[in-house]
């Protein structure tokens, strides 16, 4: 999910905000504060392409929506938005249980864990939610305790790295960064030599649509994306699902 990205988010009242830093700053000894912080500042919605699952979102109607972002409460908050990508991605999943039943998946970059989360309800063995932010992971732990589901969870930087007996990863919306996408094209051949399968969902970002990797990637799924959907994502209308075939 994307580092950096700057969301609509509302400016919180200045004691909202000192309070919630403190929050924020306290996530390794009182989760529950944080549950708290993500609980007041999200909405949970099944307004999206997978109304199976349900997720805590920032939308139009939580107050952060339009928020700046030195106001908000969150640093880069994108486990808060169900990212074009992993939409498209987690709809494959659940559209497609047979290639997910039994198997190992680790979903990188996981955001709101919806991939990860499609892919335990459609009978995976065992699923991992890999993301570098401590919120995001704490966000992830809520969205599965909504939707009954059980699953890891991992802060390490895995892109690059020997990742251990996955059948599976999934890269949904990871690519909107060239940088990136030079350091996948580098790891993905060796992932998918061991015999690990390797799906990315992109809603056409420029680094993936330019990059020569694009070369070794099949199209499996198609689809438009939502209104709402197309509203937060300004200029991107469609989503796909691809294969990594190198």
């Amino acid at each position: 999910m994307p580092i950096g990205f700057t969301p609509l988010l509302l400016r919180c009242s200045s004691v909202e905000l000192n309070s919630a830093r403190r929050w924020f700053c306290s996530v390794s000894s009182n989760s529950e504060q944080l549950r708290q912080l993500i609980r007041t500042h999200t909405e949970v919605t099944r307004d999206h392409m997978t109304p199976e699952i349900q997720l805590h979102l920032i939308t139009p109607r939580c107050s952060l929506w339009s928020a700046k972002g030195d106001d908000a409460p969150f640093t880069d908050p994108f486990w808060a938005f169900y990212w074009p990508g992993g939409q498209v991605l987690s709809r494959f999943v659940l559209d497609r249980p047979r290639l997910f039943h039994n198997k190992t998946v680790l979903d990188v970059g996981s955001g709101c864990g919806a991939s990860a989360i499609a892919s335990k309800l459609s009978g995976a063995h065992t699923v991992c939610a890999n993301d570098t932010d401590p919120v995001a992971l704490e966000a992830i732990k809520m969205n599965c305790e909504l939707n009954g589901v059980y699953l890891d969870t991992s802060s390490d930087y895995v892109i690059g790295s020997k990742i251990g007996d996955w059948d599976v990863v999934f890269l949904g919306d990871m690519f909107y960064d060239s940088d990136f996408a030079d350091l996948f094209n580098q790891w993905l051949p060796r992932l998918s030599r061991s015999g690990v399968n390797i799906y990315v969902g992109d809603p056409g970002r420029l680094p993936l649509v330019n990059h020569p990797l694009k070369r070794n990637l099949v199209s499996l799924f198609r689809c438009p994306l939502p209104e709402n959907c197309l509203r937060e994502n300004s200029g991107m209308s469609t989503g796909t699902v691809w294969k990594y075939t190198g």
